[in-house]
């Protein structure tokens, strides 16, 4: 038979000493301790727990404490590679803290995001990491989360003032941009990703300012928004290659949408990086190993994730915080090295 996990009742009873002795030296209640129990009873309680191998009940200690140890975690989906390596950061970022991280899919929906995140705060955590903010949501639930002062930080996405933890994504889209001008391309198209998303609208931003800058406007026909996934690359790709005059170059703000714009082309007997520049945003571990491996900029994922949990750490103890933006990195590959045909 297995032996029964020890409580704070058997400690007691073994120890001849009052349950409630027992919690306030095993469950954090330090301060009031030495006015109950001796030194060396202290030590006796954490010396037979240690030896019975005595866990805490987070959930127990939450309700005594009000410090869960738990953070939740709103992204739009998780099954986006993008998400899934920034929160591999978050977790990991958690555990080493001695925190858990709890994710919720809120599938990109303002009602979503407020129903989770009212239903995690109902389960005391101490914090949120958002990262699906919406830079044109008309209802600001998360400028209302920040008046009732709950700790929370942004990753992957920007909004307003808030605190966020992002690439830089107007640096990036200039990178974009200057690589392919100085290729030599001068009609492009754009995979834009969603309107609502403030970091896909800063990459297109500058990207299109660096083109004006060297006396060329795209075309509204060129900017094409739609989902982050392959399926709107595709679909977006094949509107852009059926236009008369189709780009030379394409710049997409996430691989996925990249990943997508190749099958298009495949479709029209098309080759990226010999027919048509490609450029991809994120450096997913697939960019390097596609067929044609894609040229991408890094976000540096996991270190957002990371970084995310710190800062969210820091606001829950009372600190002051800044927001931070990881340099753009540009890997160069075939899918973006040839010249307009």
């Amino acid at each position: 038979m297995s032996k029964r996990p020890a409580t704070l009742r058997s400690i007691a009873e073994q120890l001849n000493v009052h349950v409630s002795t027992v919690s306030r030296v095993l469950n954090g209640d330090i301060a009031r301790v030495a006015t109950v129990a001796s030194k060396e009873t202290i030590e006796r309680i954490r010396d037979l727990a240690d030896h019975l191998g005595y866990q805490p009940n987070p959930h127990a200690i939450s309700l005594k404490t009000r410090h869960s140890r738990e953070i939740a975690v709103l992204v739009p989906q998780l099954s986006d590679i993008v998400l899934a390596s920034i929160y591999e950061g978050i977790d990991a970022a958690a555990c080493n803290y001695g925190y858990t991280a709890f994710v919720a899919n809120t599938l990109d929906r303002p009602e979503r995001q407020r129903q989770l995140a009212e239903k995690a705060l109902a389960r005391n955590v101490e914090g949120l990491i958002i990262s699906d903010a919406h830079c044109t949501a008309d209802e600001d639930f998360i400028g209302e989360l920040e008046k009732r002062r709950i700790p929370l930080v942004l990753v992957s996405r920007r909004k307003g003032e808030l605190c966020s933890v992002t690439s830089n994504d107007g640096e990036g889209g200039r990178m974009a941009a200057r690589h392919l001008f100085e290729q030599g391309h001068r009609r492009v198209g754009i995979i834009a990703g969603q309107a609502h998303s403030g970091n896909a609208l800063e990459r297109v931003r500058h990207f299109v300012e660096y083109y004006r800058e060297q006396g060329i406007d795209i075309p509204a026909a060129g900017i094409i928004h739609g989902p982050f996934d392959a399926a709107a690359g595709f679909a977006i790709g094949e509107r852009l290659l059926a236009q008369p005059e189709r780009p030379t170059a394409i710049f997409a703000v996430n691989d996925f949408l990249a990943i997508g714009l190749f099958g298009a082309m495949r479709n029209r007997g098309l080759t990226p990086g010999r027919d048509i520049a490609v450029v991809g945003y994120n450096d997913t571990p697939l960019a390097a190993h596609l067929q044609i491996p894609l040229t991408s900029i890094s976000t540096s994922m996991y270190e957002q994730g990371y970084l995310a949990v710190e800062t969210l750490l820091r606001r829950i103890a009372g600190e002051s915080v800044e927001s931070y933006r990881f340099p753009a990195v540009m890997t160069v590959r075939a899918s973006s090295l040839c010249a307009p045909r």
